[in-house]
């Protein structure tokens, strides 16, 4: 979906105040704010920046950022390249595996070809009948030991908040709940994450369970941290949760957005 259609989706079910955080990238910023402003929508400059923690993949989401600010420019284009690179090298493993043209089929999904990633090449294989669904993509071809699976370096954790914080933004810490991390681990990564000067925690989003959001509400009392609510919305297709239908935040917590005016 390109960024306005989103905005119009997002104000159709409610939203009042909505951020675009596309991955590594803030060229859709623009159209995305005119469409919202347009709806009547508040709007905040957003980005989600992929980072490598303890041979993880983490994902920081930035709020309210200047997408203009120089250092942050430079450090998402270092982190936009390595994706490309790291798409080459899937391609080939799967070509390895008998699937070609999986590079050129994952690129023809990618709206944006600086963004093209692990999803791009599930949506080719699953149109190609290699898969079901995307589930079974990711079972079968993208985690760690599959056909698919590319470890990679993304920016480092305290860069990404450095580049969010320099331009002004908030740091949040994505779906926490979706990353394979065992309890002492998840505690150290808030720890180190707060230290670098993260900001906020998803409590709420569309791979939470109830529990989940429960727990991390507390961790974000505890740590003094905020509290963030974001759907993980691609499309229609691929999302649990329609933009503006997610559950709201536990009471007890403070949402991020308190800072925004």
């Amino acid at each position: 979906m390109r960024p306005g259609d989103v905005a119009r989706r997002a104000a159709a079910n409610g939203v009042s105040l909505w951020t675009l955080t596309d991955h590594d990238s803030v060229q859709g910023l623009d159209e995305a704010r005119d469409a919202a402003l347009a709806a009547g929508m508040r709007f905040l400059n957003g980005v989600e920046i992929s980072v490598s923690w303890n041979f993880q993949t983490i994902h920081i989401v930035g709020l309210n950022i200047d997408p203009q600010y120089a250092e942050l420019v430079r450090g998402l284009a270092r982190v936009r390249h390595s994706r490309r690179m790291r798409a080459a090298k899937i391609a080939d493993q799967l070509a390895g595996a008998g699937i070609d043209n999986s590079l050129e089929g994952a690129y023809a999904f990618a709206a944006n070809p600086d963004l093209v990633g692990r999803t791009h090449f599930a949506r080719f294989l699953v149109a190609k009948g290699y898969a079901r669904h995307f589930s079974d993509v990711f079972q079968r071809y993208m985690t760690p030991g599959r056909t698919g699976w590319v470890a990679h370096q993304w920016a480092n954790l305290d860069e990404a908040v450095a580049w969010i914080r320099a331009s002004g933004g908030v740091a949040v810490l994505a779906h926490p709940g979706r990353y394979k991390l065992s309890r002492e681990q998840l505690v150290r990564l808030i720890i180190e994450f707060k230290t670098c000067g993260g900001g906020a925690i998803e409590v709420v989003t569309a791979s939470h369970s109830i529990d989940q959001t429960n727990d991390f509400a507390l961790l974000c009392r505890a740590h003094g941290l905020f509290a963030s609510r974001g759907s993980d919305f691609h499309s229609p297709e691929e999302a649990r949760f329609d933009l503006g239908l997610l559950p709201a935040l536990p009471a007890t917590v403070t949402p991020v957005w308190t800072q925004f005016g």
